[in-house]
């Protein structure tokens, strides 16, 4: 089965969404709000695809399940955690720069995820992997 596919749908299926969302709610300025963080995560459902396309093809008490659920995890974790803390020491530095230098470009402040925004990522992923997985199964793709 091409599990590589999995990711690049996830990432396609999330980032069209996320812009579609985007589009919804400023219009024509959406492409100036897009970026590392919002709905849906793009890494996690990105990885979370792949993730569970394995778990369907090889079975969700397979080894390589458990190494995909526990990088899955890693992703999580960083969106969750490590970027919202960039993100604020951004904005803390964006507060000190503007005293210094006005015209100066701003950090980006917005980095991480909600734990919303990660649950879209993965109700995103789960069901491109459904899909997928259905549809190399009808292509005989599927040993």
């Amino acid at each position: 089965m091409p599990y590589f596919l999995a990711p690049f749908v996830g990432w396609a299926a999330s980032g069209f969404l996320k812009f579609l969302i985007h589009y919804l709610k400023y219009g024509e300025d959406a492409r100036h709000h897009m970026g590392n963080g919002g709905f849906p995560s793009t890494h996690t459902s990105t990885v979370s695809a792949a993730a569970f396309l394995i778990g369907f093809g090889e079975g969700f008490f397979s080894a390589i399940f458990g190494l995909a659920a526990a990088f899955l995890f890693i992703v999580i974790i960083d969106a969750t955690g490590l970027r919202i803390a960039v993100g604020k020491q951004a904005e803390i530095l964006n507060s000190l720069n503007r005293n210094r230098d006005p015209e100066a470009k701003p950090l980006r402040e917005r980095m991480g995820h909600s734990l919303v925004e990660v649950l879209g990522g993965l109700v995103v992923g789960f069901l491109v992997s459904l899909v997928l997985y259905y549809l190399f199964n009808w292509w005989g793709w599927i040993t």
